[in-house]
Formats: C-alpha cells, sequence, structure tokens
C-alpha cells in the first residue's frame, strides 16, 4: 500500500477515522463566537521565550500534571514518545519531551525530535491558498472549475448498477472554492478502501507522491464525487488539490513556496516535505501497538526521499517548536517575528466556520470547518474544554495542535502512534490538564 501515498497507509486510516467522521445524528445550529475571539492580541514580546507559569496565568504546580500523564503513558508502553509545548500569551511556559524516538533503541525523544505531521500540513496549505487570496488570485465563490478546467464536467456516484459497475449522474454544478477549502465540494480520499470513490482513488493510486500534481488533478477529473457539491461534509482529497492550485497561482513548486513564503520567514528550520539525512538521528519513528506489542511499524516511506508531487494533506515533517511558531503566528493575526503572511482579517476568515447547514449535520456536534481548519462553533455541545472559537486539527499518526483566540494560548503535541483510538484520548487529556492549569 505505500506506492498509494508517501505519507498514508490507507488500511491503518480506515479503522478509527471513518467512525469519528460518520454522519452525527444530530447538529447543533452555531452559535457566536465570543467577541473576545475577534480581538488580536498585540505583537510586543510575544517571541516565544520561555515564561514562569504563573506570570501568563498559567499555574506551574497545575501544568506539572502534564509531564506526569505523558510520562505515564511512556511507561505504560501506550506510546513510544511524545513531545509536548504550550505557549500563552506569547511565551512558552511547558514544554518536555518523554519516551523513546524508537522503542528498538536507547536514543530519548527531545525536544526538536522530528515527526511525521500527516494532516497538520492542511492548515499550512490553507494560509498559502489563503496569502494568494490577499494577492486577488482567487475568490471564495469561484467555480473550482475556473481555475482547474479539468472539473468542468463531473460525475457523482449514486450506487450501483445490476451489472456491478457504478451508477453515476451528472454534477449539478461545479464546486466552488468555499466548498474546497471546507471539505463540503464532494471529493473522496484514501480513508475508507469499503467506499467505493474512495476505493477507485486508490486503485488508481491517484495520490501519488512519485508523480506531479497535474497527474492527480487528471485522475480526479475522471473520478466520480461521492456527493453533490455542497451538500455533505466528508473529509478529502481536497487540500491537495489546494497543494495543485498554490503551484498555478504562484509559479513555484507548493514545496518552494511554502519555504519561501512561510517557513522561511517564520524561523521554521525543521519543516518540510522530508527529513535530510543529516537531520535523521532527530527522527521519530510511527509506533502500533501496545504494551509488550509496542513496536515500530515498518511499513512508512523512507523520509529522506524528496517528494514530485508535495502533498498539501499530509506530506509535512515537523517540530513541536516550529510548529508552535505557526500558531503564534496566527493568534498574532497572521504575523510573527517581524514577518507578516496574512491579515488579521483573513485569519478571522479562517477560523470561522464556512459549512452551510446541510451538510453541517455531517459533522461532529458543535464542530464547524474554517479554512482547512476544524473550528468549535458550540463547546458545550462539542463537549470540550476548550473554548467555543478555538480552532485546531490533528495528524493520523497522532499529532495534534489547538489553537484559543479567546485564552489567547496555544498548544502543540508530537507523537508518532497509528492508532486514533489512543491518541485521540491523549488529545482530550492534554485538553483537560491545560484548562485546568488556567488561573484567568
Amino acid at each position: 500500500m505505500t506506492r498509494l501515498f508517501r505519507h498514508f497507509t490507507p488500511g491503518l486510516l480506515a479503522v478509527s477515522i471513518a467512525a469519528w467522521i460518520a454522519p452525527a445524528s444530530f447538529a447543533q445550529a452555531p452559535r457566536p463566537v465570543p467577541s473576545a475571539a475577534a480581538k488580536m492580541p498585540v505583537a510586543r514580546g510575544r517571541d516565544l521565550a520561555p515564561a514562569k507559569a504563573e506570570s501568563v496565568g498559567l499555574s506551574t504546580e497545575r501544568l506539572t500534571r502534564i509531564d506526569a500523564a505523558m510520562k505515564k503513558l511512556v511507561d505504560d508502553k501506550q506510546v513510544a514518545g511524545l513531545v509536548t509545548l504550550l505557549e500563552r500569551h506569547g511565551k512558552v511556559v511547558h514544554y518536555n519531551a518523554v519516551g523513546k524516538l524508537d522503542v528498538r533503541k536507547d536514543d530519548p525523544a527531545q525536544k526538536d525530535s522530528i515527526f511525521r505531521i500527516y494532516s497538520m500540513t492542511k492548515p499550512v496549505a490553507g494560509v498559502a491558498m489563503m496569502m494568494l487570496y490577499e494577492e486577488g488570485k482567487w475568490q471564495l465563490n469561484d467555480p473550482v472549475s475556473r481555475h482547474i478546467p479539468e472539473f468542468a464536467r463531473m460525475k457523482v456516484y449514486t450506487g450501483k448498477n445490476e451489472d456491478g459497475t457504478p451508477k453515476l449522474e451528472d454534477a449539478r454544478r461545479s464546486m466552488t472554492m468555499r466548498e474546497l477549502m471546507t471539505h463540503t465540494a464532494g471529493l473522496g480520499y484514501i480513508l475508507s478502501p469499503n467506499n467505493p470513490v474512495d476505493k477507485m482513488i486508490i486503485d488508481g493510486n491517484i495520490l501519488n507522491a512519485g508523480a506531479p500534481l497535474q497527474t492527480m488533478i487528471d485522475g480526479l477529473g475522471k473520478t466520480p464525487l461521492l456527493a453533490q457539491p455542497g451538500t455533505r461534509w466528508s473529509y478529502s482529497i481536497a487540500v491537495d488539490v489546494q497543494g495543485y492550485l498554490i503551484e498555478k497561482f504562484s509559479g513555484m513548486s507548493f514545496a518552494e513556496f511554502a519555504k519561501k513564503r512561510i517557513f522561511d520567514p517564520l524561523g521554521m528550520k525543521d519543516t518540510a516535505f522530508y527529513v535530510p539525512k543529516e537531520k535523521l538521528a532527530r527522527f521519530a519513528q510511527v509506533h502500533t501497538g501496545s504494551g509488550a506489542n509496542l513496536a515500530v511499524d515498518t511499513n512508512r516511506p523512507d523520509p529522506t526521499v524528496v517528494p514530485l508531487g508535495a502533498s498539501g494533506g499530509g506530506g509535512l515533517f515537523s517540530t513541536a517548536m516550529d510548529y508552535a511558531r505557526f500558531c503564534e503566528m496566527l493568534l498574532q493575526g497572521g504575523q510573527f517575528n517581524g514577518a507578516r503572511l496574512l491579515s488579521p482579517r483573513t485569519v478571522e476568515m479562517m477560523r470561522t466556520n464556512h459549512v452551510n447547514p446541510d451538510p453541517l449535520k455531517t459533522m461532529p456536534p458543535g464542530t464547524g470547518w474554517g479554512m482547512d481548519f476544524q473550528v468549535v462553533t458550540d463547546a458545550a455541545a462539542a463537549g470540550e474544554a476548550v473554548p467555543t472559537g478555538t480552532f485546531s486539527w490533528f495528524g493520523i499518526a497522532g499529532t495534534w495542535f489547538w489553537i484559543d483566540p479567546v485564552n489567547d494560548l496555544a498548544f502543540v503535541g508530537m507523537v508518532q502512534h497509528q492508532n486514533l483510538g489512543t491518541t485521540r484520548a491523549i488529545h482530550a487529556l492534554s485538553r483537560s490538564l491545560v484548562y485546568g492549569s488556567l488561573l484567568d
């Protein structure tokens, strides 16, 4: 299966994520985000330097619970190792590493360890897209076919004919750019081989880092949608399509654009679509199992190979501090360390739900989707410790982050474990521990 996509293992992906994104039995109507979430803090002194927790309204004593909880996960052999980082008001108040990079070896996880962040690539692609939006390259209500002619005459899968062939109908209209940014365009993915459209994408090797992104577009243009555009939220290949659009709009490869326009200005020195050989000593392996069965998943592509088609949906490697710089840029309304990537209004657009009521019904309660971020529209309905207005996402091998503009904080967690049941529980635990440490 590794031929399908440098950064995913489809059979493993399907086991847990399908249940998480399954249509909910009901959906809460979005509530207005508190006005505090619309206020971006000033940049002065926001350098991600270490600071005493009490200086930014947190409890040092209570933050030690994060260290204890992460250490217990490692001691119990639930995961091999973790790196966690919490920042508030632009200062780092918690930053720790526990466990190992590889259970077969003695090399400890370090604060600067490098991880496959998989779908945490998606917000980076979203920022790149919105930078080009600010340059007037595209508009939210543009039909995607205006920019990708191969998508002009899409078909929609509606079932099977008696002979087993796919039953198709014409798409009633082109998907829009807004729908492409919010997983409501009707596109499939590689998450579930039991889904007929996903199986076509898998069998056609459409998501292939060894081929140019144009090859992916050609393949998708001949593959049916799984729903009429704008009718359903379904996690999809849409962000890989955005990677192609970034190349078309900018005249650069997606990898080159990300490095020159995002990573270099933000000082994200260890973030890229591959791991240089000289940095392999810091590279964390993906693990599976637990207890006596905790083991390295050897069915992973070589991290040192430079992809021909960089994946906007899941291709990046990064560190906790690098990704914290990305989060802090968004907390500051699009700027960090003297580099402005976006305007405050554009960041506000990105963290606002753009999913209409009908497709919102196929999302977990209390959540919506902005421009390549999940957003909490109703914290009570979502059952989360984070407040309404928080935006976030995670990677399939366990990495996670959230950005809370109400309390002006961000958290980044790095782990490499292929079991969503295990890692999603760790994500929820970290949120409880962080907000239990907040004093104001």
